[in-house]
């Protein structure tokens, strides 16, 4: 065999056996997560922080929500978890801003779900702010406080803020999670190394497997 083919052939076979030997368990760079090429700055001190990327009306993101929220109280205080609502298009901006407003009233754990529902269940779109307004008054929170902190300057900050992560962190699709600023992974992402024919379910148990790998690496590098 000519020396390059066989170097060649050697190398696939080297790329292959790599690949069949990863796992959710024993996840590897380039499979089931990616490493950043530039480490993103938080702000959560000597815990792990733990931040998801998501929008509202992608139905992967509803359908991660149960899993991910079981993940993330079982963390205990061993991470800080944050949310990011993406947006890729100005007529996501409502329910982009419906979720910061939340946020900036304290109410997101309690209309977080809430909010899914209406978009995957009820069939709401949330396209317009009177629509979210609309809403928001029959869910039974202040129409007026939430209008002022919707509309307020702040509001406008966050969603510049999001803006940019999405570019730093270098988004292309949601759900996504990203480790301590360093490693991004997601229930597609998990399923890599395993069963094409998976399924959603089981990419999304897959992906919180390579997030307890992660944070536990993540907190060993911290030391």
């Amino acid at each position: 065999m000519h020396a390059t083919v066989k170097f060649l052939f050697t190398l696939a076979l080297c790329a292959l056996a790599a690949t069949a030997s990863a796992s959710p368990a024993e996840p590897k760079n380039g499979v089931e997560y990616l490493t950043l090429p530039d480490v993103q700055n938080t702000d959560s001190g000597k815990k792990i922080e733990v931040t998801e990327f998501f929008a509202y009306y992608c139905p992967h993101c509803h359908s991660y929500e149960p899993a991910l929220s079981a993940w993330v109280k079982k963390q205990g205080d061993k991470i800080n978890f944050k949310r990011v609502h993406v947006a890729h298009h100005p007529a996501v901006l409502p329910q982009q801003r419906l979720y910061y407003t939340l946020e900036a009233m304290g109410l997101t754990e309690q209309y977080h779900n809430k909010v899914f529902a209406a978009i995957h269940e009820q069939n709401l779109r949330f396209a317009s702010d009177e629509e979210v307004f609309n809403w928001v008054a029959s869910a039974g929170i202040d129409r007026v406080k939430f209008i002022e902190a919707y509309r307020s300057f702040g509001m406008g900050a966050k969603v510049k803020q999001a803006m940019a992560m999405m570019s730093a962190y270098q988004l292309k699709q949601w759900p996504t999670i990203a480790i301590d600023g360093r490693y991004l992974t997601s229930p597609y992402q998990a399923g890599q190394g395993s069963d094409k024919n998976a399924t959603e379910t089981q990419q999304q148990q897959w992906s919180l497997q390579v997030m307890d790998h992660l944070v536990a690496k993540a907190k060993a590098e911290k030391k």
